[in-house]
């Protein structure tokens, strides 16, 4: 990485304010030379350059990071090419990262982005709804994978799995909750917002939600 180089990631950071260990930027780097390398085999991300890296998945990522605690089971459903679960796995080494995805061609190329990373993380073909058949994570994260009527139809029967959801959401997840509750999906359930930033050249905003089991009073 050459600091006078526009287009690099370190650039990339320092035009969004964003600081992190010269350990971690080499690995984010390799990682986005390893994801683009196959992107030109497989379509895996429309993030082709630092910049939207950045703005996009690496913050993204980030504000998932910022609601996870040291030590929790971390389950990434539909990681795709790695966001934001091997971009996790790299910002925290203090979480237990495991990433699911039930494409095989896509779960075969992450898997060796995740070896040549260097990275202990295991990944999963197969379905989140299936895993958690015999597997237990405190959070799964999700992000762009579908609207939450889907998502709480998928998961409905395995809550005694899992702790809670955090999935990211553009400006369509009140309509997404509006319809998950017409549904009678949000029973039992508590939603709740934890962040909001604005989505990079819109005038719209990302929205962080957790969704978990009501608790009993």
């Amino acid at each position: 990485m050459n600091p006078s180089d526009e287009n690099n990631l370190v650039t990339a950071l320092n035009r969004h304010n964003i600081e992190l260990t010269a350990e971690k930027t080499a690995r984010l780097d390799q990682y986005c030379q390893l994801l683009w390398d196959w992107n030109s085999k497989i379509n895996l991300t429309r993030h082709t350059d630092f910049e939207k890296f950045v703005a996009r998945d690496l913050v993204d990522s980030l504000a998932f990071a910022r609601f996870l605690t040291p030590g929790e089971a971390v389950l990434d459903v539909g990681t795709g090419g790695g966001v934001p679960g091997v971009v996790l796995a790299i910002l925290r080494d203090d979480l237990k990262i495991s990433l699911c995805e039930s494409v095989g061609k896509k779960a075969r190329t992450v898997a060796d982005i995740v070896e040549k990373l260097g990275l202990s993380i295991p990944v999963l073909h197969a379905r989140a709804e299936d895993i958690l058949v015999d597997q237990r994570f405190d959070t799964l994260v999700i992000r762009a994978v579908a609207r939450l009527k889907k998502l709480l139809e998928w998961f409905k029967p395995h809550w005694t799995s899992f702790d809670r959801l955090l999935i990211l959401k553009g400006p369509s997840w009140i309509d997404e909750r509006g319809e998950a509750r017409h549904f009678g999906l949000m029973h039992g359930l508590a939603l709740r917002k934890l962040d909001s930033y604005p989505l990079p050249g819109t005038e719209s905003e990302s929205v962080l939600l957790q969704i978990s089991p009501m608790k009993a009073t």
